[in-house]
């Protein structure tokens, strides 16, 4: 049986709060009537009340909507409380258990992946990767399965502050190759680094994004030689798999 929901007015603010959220410009009272499938009296008599409580306020003689900066307070209290190492960690365990081969999680830090978790290979290679340690986005299946989410200006801020490090051999050391690489990601819905961030080894990589914002990233990491054909299917099969559980958990 469907669960009731109960308080009707209160998804009708959610729908409010949602429109003037996502709105490129602070609605009006008439814009809002015309957008949702609300009566004009009920969202005055709703736009009121959020006010009251300090969910929007209203400026210019145009009355235009705006969100409440109480949303700041929640944001930081929610950031204060999340932890996508703990939320990320079961479902990667499982990931790591079904391909016996490492999984890393990381977060993006100043242009940087930093490496937040790695639950070892059973058939245990040699990382040069540690709790802490950061790595360049252009090299890493972690860092380009980030820049794939990333819009035309938030690339170009990223490529105005880095310079290119050979690596290995196959590192990618100009922005027209990772630009084509990022295309090709975005395509494909996830990253692979060919043996470009370590000598011998392959990885494959999964962003994780919700809601416009990003949580980090994880890979898959295995020596050069392990990697074939029909693995990479069922490895990009088990990534997507996992990073669907993640963001649902999200």
């Amino acid at each position: 049986m469907e669960n009731k929901l109960y308080g009707a007015v209160l998804l009708k603010a959610r729908q409010i709060l949602d429109y003037i959220a996502s709105a490129d410009e602070a609605p009006t009272l008439r814009e809002l009537d015309e957008h949702l499938d609300i009566s004009k009296p009920t969202i005055y008599k709703i736009l009121k009340t959020l006010e009251y409580c300090g969910y929007i306020r209203v400026e210019g003689e145009d009355k235009h909507y705006y969100l409440g900066t109480i949303f700041l307070q929640y944001a930081q209290s929610v950031n204060n409380s999340f932890n996508i190492e703990d939320i990320a960690r079961p479902y990667l365990k499982e990931l790591r258990d079904a391909t016996k081969e490492t999984v890393n999680l990381g977060i993006i830090e100043d242009n940087s992946v930093v490496l937040l978790s790695k639950l070892e290979s059973t058939n245990s290679i040699k990382l040069v990767s540690y709790i802490g340690g950061k790595m360049h986005m252009y090299s890493s299946a972690m860092g380009k399965a980030v820049l794939a989410t990333y819009n035309d200006k938030q690339l170009s801020e990223y490529l105005a502050n880095i310079t290119f490090e050979q690596l290995t051999p196959n590192t990618i050391t100009n922005t027209q190759k990772l630009l084509e690489n990022i295309n090709t990601i975005r395509q494909q819905g996830y990253s692979i680094d060919d043996i470009e961030n370590q000598p011998g080894v392959y990885c494959l990589g999964f962003a994780l994004n919700k809601n416009g914002r990003n949580f980090g990233a994880f890979s898959i990491s295995t020596p050069e030689y392990r990697m074939d054909t029909e693995k990479k299917k069922r490895f990009v099969e088990l990534g997507q798999q996992t990073q669907q559980k993640i963001l649902n958990a999200i």
